[in-house]
């Protein structure tokens, strides 16, 4: 069964609220290790040959840190035009790179077991978009402030959002995604990705892949980043 080879990861925001542990995101190290690389090296882990990474906020300085690397991945680099604009806007600068061809789409802040990325890989986009999801609610690393909620009905999204009231699963933040994702980006102003999400799922072209057996951690805040700290040296 072919795969996706490349990956598009987001690494254009602020990170207001890890502005105290490091001044960007992307850069904030995590057991030593800037968060980025753990993203970039569990690609490169999960088979995948090239990485698109959006740059926004700090971008100079995290490009050329990027240019330092050597490893297995081909990087690339794109700009956001705004990286004050919601998130949908990013994975638009990734489009004249993938020039049509599917990726995963990840966020560098998130901690994720190689085989998440991997998982994501194998099962496609299924001609629209396929989120992974976790069913394992209430989790003492969830954020339920701030983790995007999902809905699901069998194998397809029906909503997407935080603050959802009805839900029965979280957003691990890893897609398959394709031409039909950013296409839909495209028809709206200053999209998110959840926007984007919606538009397919009123289409019934927004799938979903369990992934609740896979370790998975969003690093945004400092109660977020010890628990990264405590997680790698665990798996150390």
């Amino acid at each position: 069964m072919s795969r996706i080879r490349t990956a598009v990861i987001l690494a254009a925001g602020m990170g207001s609220r890890l502005r105290d542990m490091a001044p960007l995101k992307p850069l904030c190290p995590v057991a030593g290790k800037p968060l980025i690389d753990h993203a970039l090296d569990g690609l490169a882990t999960a088979g995948f040959s090239r990485a698109i990474v959006i740059l926004g906020y700090g971008g100079d300085e995290i490009a050329r840190h990027l240019a330092r690397r050597h490893g297995r991945l081909t990087l690339e680099a794109a700009r956001t035009p705004d990286w004050l604009q919601p998130n949908g806007v990013s994975v638009l600068a990734a489009a004249p790179l993938l020039a049509g061809e599917d990726a995963v789409l990840a966020m560098c802040d998130h901690l994720v077991t190689p085989d998440l990325y991997a998982r994501l890989a194998y099962a496609g986009t299924g001609g629209g978009l396929r989120l992974g999801i976790d069913r394992r609610l209430g989790h003492p690393w969830i954020d339920p402030e701030d983790v995007t909620c999902v809905a699901t009905r069998g194998d397809r999204i029906t909503a997407i959002a935080k603050g959802l009231e009805t839900f029965d699963a979280y957003d691990t933040g890893v897609f398959a995604i394709g031409p039909a994702f950013l296409d839909v980006l495209a028809t709206l102003s200053s999209p998110s990705i959840s926007q984007g999400v919606t538009a397919l799922a009123a289409r019934d072209l927004a799938f979903v892949e369990d992934c609740s057996d896979l370790a998975w951690l969003d690093v945004d805040d400092a109660k977020a980043l010890h628990a990264a700290e405590q997680w790698m040296r665990a798996a150390a």
